[in-house]
Parts: structure tokens; sequence; C-alpha cells
């Protein structure tokens, strides 16, 4: 369950039809009894109620901090709790409840500084009592949460004194401070019960219908200075993005998030209507499985590579609101191979490789694709026509998304995924190590597996850099991913909404983050 968390969160979206929603936009925008609402400008206004409709979610919606599914999932947790660190909106790895993470000479001591004066929803102090706690809570064998696959380098978290916390690791880790930023390591009180969910978020939990409505108030002794300024945060389920588009237009909501890119020029002709566009790091891929034929061999995945037009598929795809990709994740990642040739369509090539992994006559291929999130399918689609052209005939599966992610998820032997951004290592972590939870291409490379492990242990950064650097250069080579681009998040907002600013990380609506958020006066 891949996303941008540890151990990384679906966005279950169960799309509508592209051409639908056209036609309903239009219908919408075209009203004549639309109101002008004027855009706000200078000083945050106080109070008022912010409606955000969000595709997805259902009846197993969740306040966990810990075990976050779904887009709704999310959204909750980045505003009822905070982590000790987290990525902002130029995925810059910032403190939030700590003022510090500071390893030892060995890496496998960090010591964390908590920041003082926080307190959690019902008035009690933030203790690195709460935080060791909440270690425990996400690591404990009987139940382990969602983070516990990339905590399995941690030994003890020691209490040192109210405000100080040591992480002991079993292994040298030159990153942990990159886990200690992820948003499902929320810290709860060390009594944390969910059914009565208590955080140091902006935000406090009122009333939850899983799979239709939350709404939650303001947390009037959040620590940051005048935030939040809402009184009421609402985040609605839609289980479509037809529904959740005209809600928008109709001004049932405020702010939707994760608009499919193909409509963001009809939704931005509406003249009440503001995009949020942000480029990401997030990737959409093929996932090819090198332990099963016909992927086992090297060069018919290096030919499923050569068959793509990357551009066509950015264009056809994502309506050109996305980059390039070229085979590897993580591009914000400081050691990312950017010195690696970007890969094109060769078709020639293609069909060559083909030939000599035994496939003159090219090969057949079932490829398993859901609505897993906007553009999946429809990439499905533009990758069966683009193959047909080097002797690969694909045959398209389409399942639902409950059913990709059941019993069979990690076992099809051609289909796809989504990924938020995420830095190298961490990625690695979750996808690509022969324990990862969710190896999906089952890759197993000892040459890659070294350099992993050389570049998790190596503090100084120049070094680790190029140990990544080398890495991805076999994943480039030889790697089960196909990755065409990087799409953009494209959200979308009343004019009277202000606040919200663009976000690397991937997380729709400036990363959930609504603390920001403020209402302008209706003109």
């Amino acid at each position: 369950m891949p996303g941008s968390g540890p151990a990384p969160s679906r966005r279950a979206l169960l799309g509508g039809g592209v051409a639908l929603g056209l036609g309903l936009l239009l219908t919408a925008c075209g009203s004549p009894e639309a109101s002008v609402l004027e855009a706000p400008a200078g000083e945050p206004l106080r109070g008022g109620s912010l409606r955000v409709g969000l595709a997805g979610g259902g009846a197993a919606d969740t306040l966990d901090p810990h075990s976050p599914v779904s887009t709704t999932d999310i959204a909750r947790v980045v505003n009822l709790y905070e982590s000790l660190l987290y990525r902002d909106e130029d995925f810059a790895l910032k403190p939030l409840l700590a003022l510090s993470a500071i390893p030892d000479a060995t890496a496998r001591v960090w010591t964390v500084a908590l920041r003082p004066g926080v307190k959690f929803h019902d008035g009690r102090p933030l203790t690195a009592t709460d935080v060791a706690a909440t270690f425990a809570r996400v690591t404990n064998p009987e139940d382990p949460k969602s983070g516990a696959a990339a905590l399995s380098i941690l030994d003890e978290v020691k209490v040192i004194d109210d405000l100080t916390v040591e992480f002991r690791l079993n292994t040298p880790t030159a990153t942990f401070d990159d886990s200690l930023g992820q948003y499902a390591l929320g810290i709860v009180p060390a009594d944390f019960d969910v059914a009565h969910p208590v955080g140091t978020g902006p935000f406090k939990a009122g009333s939850f219908d899983p799979g239709l409505r939350s709404v939650f108030v303001r947390n009037a002794g959040y620590w940051r200075d005048h935030q939040p300024y809402l009184d009421e945060l609402v985040i609605l389920n839609f289980s479509d993005d037809d529904a959740m588009l005209n809600a928008l237009l109709s001004s049932q909501v405020d702010a939707i998030g994760q608009i499919p890119l193909a409509l963001l020029e009809v939704i931005a002709a509406d003249p009440r209507i503001s995009i949020l566009n942000s480029e990401t790091g997030a990737w959409l891929p093929f996932t090819m499985r090198i332990d099963k034929a016909p992927f086992d061999d090297v060069r018919v995945r290096q030919a499923f590579r050569l068959a793509v037009d990357r551009q066509q598929m950015i264009e056809q795809v994502l309506s050109g609101n996305g980059a390039l990709g070229n085979d590897l994740y993580a591009p914000f990642d400081p050691g990312y191979a950017g010195n690696l040739p970007q890969r094109t369509q060769d078709i020639g090539r293609a069909k060559e490789l083909l030939a000599e992994a035994g496939y003159p006559d090219g090969l057949d291929i079932e490829l398993v694709t859901a609505p897993i999130q906007a553009g999946a399918v429809e990439a499905a689609q533009v990758f069966a026509q683009q193959a047909k052209a080097a002797g690969v005939r694909v045959k398209i599966r389409r399942v639902d998304t409950t059913t990709f992610f059941g019993d069979d998820y990690l076992s099809w032997t051609f289909a796809q995924d989504f990924w938020y951004t995420r830095n190298f290592l961490p990625q690695v972590n979750s996808s690509s190590l022969p324990a990862s939870p969710f190896n999906e291409t089952h890759w197993d490379d000892p040459e890659f597996l070294q350099l992993v492990e050389a570049a998790t242990t190596e503090v100084d950064e120049t070094k680790r850099n190029a140990l990544i650097t080398q890495a991805q250069e076999i994943e480039y080579e030889r790697g089960g991913y196909i990755i065409w681009g990087h799409p953009n998040q494209a959200d979308a907002y009343q004019k009277y909404v202000a606040g919200l600013i663009p976000n690397k990380t991937g997380l729709a609506l400036s990363g959930f983050e609504f603390r920001r958020a403020w209402i302008g006066v209706t003109k």
C-alpha cells in the first residue's frame, strides 16, 4: 500500500468516466445563476468552516494515526496528529514536534529534542514518555501498524528526560530522521484510545461517519501562533470524481483534491474556481515481476521500457501536467542519478531485444489495471497502443480497486501502482528490498542490495549520495519498474479560499495542511 508515509497509503480513488465529467462540468460552468466570488487578499481572516471534498474511502475509514489507508484517512491524520519531523511544501525535512534529531558518530543512536510547550487536545503536555509509547504502539508485534516495517531497525526508544528521547537502532542508519518525518507516525498520548482520538494537531476530532463525513474543530491551544484560522474543517467522501467536481461547481464544497488532470482546462474556465497545480515526485509505474516469465529476462524488461513514448504518455494521460520519468523514483533526492541519459521510445531496439530473448514474433501479455489513481487506467490503455509497434500484444484486465489491492496484490506479473513523493532510501525500504512489505517487482539484486546497505550506514552525505547514484544506475539498467512520468498534483477550490500553496509531497491541497487555510468574503 504505497504512499508518502513509512508504510505507504493507498489512494483508492473510484473514478468516474472523463466524458461524463466533462459534460457535467460544462453544464455547471454555464449556469446563469453562478455567483462571482472575490479572491481574498491581505491578512488571514479568522473563523468559518472549510468543506473539503475527496474521492475514495468507505466503511473502513479510520481515525487511527498509524494506519491511514484511504486519501480521506490521510487528510484526517495530518490535521489531528503531528510527527516529530515533516516534509514541507518544498519537500525539505523540517522540525515539527521535535526541535532537532541528531545522530551520534555511528548513526546508531539518534537524540531527539522535543518542542517545549506543546499540548495534546485534552490539555496535557507532550512528553518524551508519549513519544516512546507512540513508537511502542506502532511496532507492537501483536498488532503492528503500517509504519512497523520501516522501523525494524529500531531496538529501543529511551526516555532521557521530559523533552529528550534517544532512538537506539540495531543498524547504523544515516537517514533515520527521514523515517521520523512520516505522517503515519503522529505522536499520541501514552494512554491513546482511537475511540477518543487525541493528538497535537491544529484540529480536534468532532464527529466521524466513516465513508461519509468527518468534522473537526479548531484546536484553540495549538502551539503555532495564530493558527489554525478556521473554526471548523469538514471532510466529505465522494464515490467518484464526477460527484466531487459537481459538488465544487454547485458550491456544496469549498475545495476538492486530486482532480483529473484531463479536466484542468475546463475547470479553470469557471471564473469562480482557482486551480492549484503542484509539481511532485509522485509516480505511477508499470510493475514487471522479474522472477516470472517473460520479465525474468532483463532483455524483455528493457524492451518494454523502450516501447514507451514517455512524452506522449504525459500528454495523453496527464494532459501535459507532469515531468518525464526515467525509470527511476525519488527525483528530489540529492543522490538522484540525473546523469543518466533520458530513455526514449526506440521500437527498433525493443524488437531486437525481444528477438534476442526468444520472442522474434513479439509476445502476448496481460496487464492488470484498476482506478487506483487518476490516470492509471488511461496509462494502461496508452501503453497497450504504444507497445503494439514493438510486437507486444497487451490484453488489459481491469479490476476494481479492492480486488487490485486484495489477496493477489504483489502477485500480478504485469500491473501498475502509485506512490507519493519519497526520497530514495525510504522508498527502497518500502518497495525494493526482498523484505520490503510492497516489493511488487520482486526485485532482489545482490549488487544493488550491497550499495543500499552501504548508503544506509554512510554518515558522510557526499559519499552516501554517490552510493545512491550507483544503486539507481543498476535499477536503470535492469530494474522491474517502468516509470514514465511524475504527475502533477492538481486541486481546485473556490476563490474565496486562501492560504493553499503548491506542495511537492504529492498530498493534495497543500499537503492537507488546512491549518494554513482561511475563508475570504463573498461578493
